[in-house]
């Protein structure tokens, strides 16, 4: 540097400017240091290139713009980069750090000279010059020389050369980018060239090149082969052109492309909606779909995914749906009437992408698993007709609708996912099917019978696992119950007499059973049972003190017998039946209620003889050879047997007056001991049916190879009362009623009538029923109407 800059009035303007230089060479940027001295001054450049680091020293002397331009810049650099676009490179192929930094201070000095003599705008103007003539005169001919072809192979080699072009005029013109430009809030250089390549060339040539882009693609969609390569180069380009955005590619192409999309496909699905099955047809949407996923992989841009995907969708699957869904012999119905599932979860998953699509679907679903269940309704209706009888339990269909359940269940899981619409399509169903009842037992009678054939000694062989999975596809079946508090009236029931009879086969299936029927139904629904069990459990405890209690007093009883002390709010309601007991009996009951009405306070006892159950020693010695059976039987059966004791004939009658017992219960009981398997008593005249003429005599012939017998007596009461049913219901609505208005205080009767409707699980009830109740309340002014809205009630505090 000359001595003249270490003048000491140069040293801190000097040294900051250093500090900027060196910063500049660590970043790898261009830099330029300039000082002034009056007039004249000492400009000095600096530019790092890949190789070396170069000093240029400049001059002073002021360049005109045709000098700077003619003599320099347009032949030293833009028809060299011509000659190179136009030779492909084969040549030159680029420009050296000299000439170009020779390039670059010609334009810098042009671009910092003052005025006049400053050429920033003249420059900036022929830079897009440049680019305007050759775009017009070189690269459009060339590409509309092209037939549809090679247009595209073409355009995509004048791009490549444009971008090479537009980034050396932009080197070339550095300057006027960093300074001129941000200045005068122009275009940067770059943004100008790509402007003028879409208007010059691209916006005369897109109508073919988006023609020849959609016949390539359609081309690949029959199968041929493309070069996916020279169209993904297409669709940069389309990228590139709209800086930053896709206006230009949306615009332009995309929307074409949905366009020519919607024709291709809507013209297939046409031609195999004609010739292919439902299945098949399925099959070559799901190849279209992967088809067009990997299309926009490969060279589409990834925002068309979406719109490209919706309408292959529209037009395979959404515009036919119908069509294909129905389809006589390939439809959703025949594909589950032939338990076609992979076929099924490939529907399921392609209508799934369908906005609505599952709907339809759905409804078919649900169609079909209704006409299922409804042939096995008629399968039972079939039987009943055929035989002539209506028997109380009916093992077959509830095995029947157990089978069709657990099918679709296992459908719903495993090919539809457990969708909603789906699960509530096949709840519909079986809502329809299970309380479409056939005969004089309603399903929900047939279902306690089958729980109780599962959980009573004697009944079902089934392994604890078994025993636990049959009764959760049972409570799964009761869910669709609309009687359910019909159910449980039942159920209570049957429990009783498993549990009073000891018939139960295991409490821990009691408990279990109970406790599935509580997850569904509440804790209300299932108090009752659970206090049926309880009493049991206590039972033990108070057995135990009754014989601390006969040892204490030292009382012998002539026979073996316990009680069983029952809650009464907790069992089933049960008509007390009175008969007069053998004395070693009557000794015993007196026994026993000596000993409660010391234990307890305030309590009685109601003696329920129906219920309960004796063991009776029968010793045959007639014959020549000795024999002894264990009747099983009820207490009514045991007191009549033993009549027989010291009597060998009598009439009805006189067994009636003996017993002192009504004449209903004393012909079932000598039904099952004279007209069943096992005769211990003899009947004159001999038939199935008592009368009150005839007589009965003690059979000294009966045989049995069993020692233990067990001799059944038919229920003195119906499984359940519909009287009490209908009762509780009633008390059930009024309830419903009364809360709710008393939370509301004042209410619409329709409005009212529906709030009891979604309150009430148990049953669903008529709203005629409720508006009965509502009137009921009304005259025991629980209730008011309105005086002045009409059809409005008001709550009575």
């Amino acid at each position: 540097l000359p001595s003249a800059l270490c003048a000491p009035r140069f040293l801190s303007a000097f040294a900051r400017q250093v500090v900027q230089l060196l910063a500049g060479v660590l970043q790898g940027t261009t830099c330029a240091l300039r000082w002034q001295e009056g007039v004249s001054g000492l400009r000095i450049l600096w530019r790092r290139s890949a190789r070396a680091v170069t000093w240029v020293k400049m001059s002073n002397t002021t360049i005109s713009l045709d000098d700077g331009w003619d003599n320099e810049i347009k032949p030293k650099a833009i028809d060299v980069l011509e000659d190179m676009l136009n030779s492909d490179f084969s040549g030159k192929n680029k420009f050296s750090n000299a000439e170009y930094i020779h390039t670059y201070t010609t334009c810098y000095n042009m671009c910092v000279q003052r005025q006049p003599y400053n050429h920033s705008e003249q420059l900036y103007k022929r830079h897009g010059e440049v680019i305007e003539n050759y775009l017009s005169h070189t690269v459009l001919p060339a590409i509309m020389s092209k037939n549809n072809d090679f247009i595209l192979t073409e355009l995509v080699h004048r791009w490549n050369n444009h971008k090479i072009m537009n980034s050396w005029m932009r080197k070339f013109f550095m300057y006027l980018d960093r300074y001129y430009v941000h200045h005068e809030n122009l275009p940067p250089l770059v943004n100008s060239g790509i402007t003028k390549f879409k208007t010059i060339v691209y916006d005369v040539v897109k109508d073919r090149v988006v023609d020849a882009l959609l016949a390539e693609i359609n081309k690949e969609r029959e199968g041929g082969i493309i070069d996916k390569q020279r169209v993904r180069d297409c669709i940069s380009l389309l990228e590139d052109i709209g800086m930053a955005t896709l206006d230009v590619y949306t615009g332009d192409f995309e929307e074409q492309l949905l366009e020519s999309t919607t024709r291709y496909y809507r013209m297939k699905a046409s031609e195999w909606l004609d010739s292919e099955s439902t299945p098949t047809y399925l099959i070559r949407t799901e190849e279209a779909l992967r088809a067009e996923t990997k299309r926009v992989t490969e060279y589409l841009n990834n925002s068309t995914k979406d719109g490209l995907l919706r309408v292959v969708e529209t037009e395979l699957l959404k515009t036919p749906g119908q069509q294909l869904l129905e389809k006589e012999g390939s439809g959703c119905r025949a594909l589950l009437a032939n338990n076609r599932l992979e076929d099924l979860s490939r529907m399921f998953t392609l209508f799934g992408q369908v906005p609505d699509g599952l709907d339809p679907m759905a409804e078919l679903v649900r169609q079909h698993i209704q006409d299922e269940g409804m042939e096995v309704v008629g399968a039972r209706r079939a039987r009943i007709e055929e035989s002539d009888k209506d028997p109380s339990q009916d093992h077959i269909f509830v095995k029947a609708l157990l089978d069709l359940h657990n099918k679709y269940t296992q459908l719903m899981q495993e090919q539809f996912c457990g969708h909603s619409l789906f699960q509530k399509a096949m709840k519909d169903a079986f809502v329809e099917v299970v309380n479409r009842d056939v005969g004089k037992h309603k399903t929900a009678a047939l279902l306690c019978s089958y729980c109780d054939r599962i959980l009573k000694t004697g009944g079902e062989k089934m392994s604890d696992e078994q025993v636990e999975e049959g009764l959760t596809k049972l409570v799964r079946l009761f869910g669709y119950l609309t009687e359910k508090d019909l159910f449980g009236d039942i159920y209570r029931n049957q429990l009783s007499k498993r549990l009073l009879y000891q018939r139960s086969a295991s409490d821990d299936w009691e408990r279990m059973m109970i406790s599935k029927l509580k997850l569904t139904c509440g804790a209300q629904f299932t108090g009752k049972m659970e206090g049926m069990l309880n009493d049991l459990s206590i039972g033990d405890d108070q057995r135990a003190k009754f014989d601390i209690y006969l040892q204490d007093k030292s009382i012998e009883a002539e026979l073996e017998f316990s009680v069983q002390v029952l809650t009464t709010g907790y069992w089933p309601s049960h008509t007390a039946v009175d008969i007069t007991l053998p004395p070693e009996m009557a000794r015993c009951v007196g026994i026993f209620q000596e000993y409660y009405d010391d234990a307890t306070n305030h309590r009685r006892l109601q003696w329920q003889h129906a219920l309960g159950n004796a063991t009776v020693r029968a010793s045959y010695t007639g014959t020549s050879r000795a024999k002894a059976y264990d009747f099983e039987v009820t207490t009514l059966q045991a007191v009549c047997i033993k009549l027989f004791n010291t009597r060998n004939l009598m009439s009805f009658a006189e067994i009636k007056e003996a017993l002192n017992v009504e004449e209903d219960v004393l012909k079932r009981i000598l039904h099952s001991l004279s007209c069943t398997r096992h005769k211990v008593l003899k009947k004159d005249p001999k038939s199935n049916s008592i009368k009150p003429t005839d007589s009965f005599s003690y059979n000294e012939s009966f045989s049995s190879p069993k020692k233990r017998i067990t001799i059944p007596m038919a229920s003195l009461e119906d499984s359940h009362n519909p009287k009490r049913v209908e009762e509780d219901r009633t008390f059930a609505i009024e309830a419903a009623i009364v809360r709710i208005m008393k939370a509301r205080k004042s209410l619409g009767h329709q409005q009212l009538v529906s709030e009891v409707l979604s309150q009430l699980v148990l049953f669903r009830p008529n709203p005629r029923s409720v508006k009965r109740r509502i009137e009921a309340l009304i005259e025991r002014e629980y209730l008011e109407r309105d005086s002045e809205q009409s059809g409005v009630y008001r709550y009575l505090a």
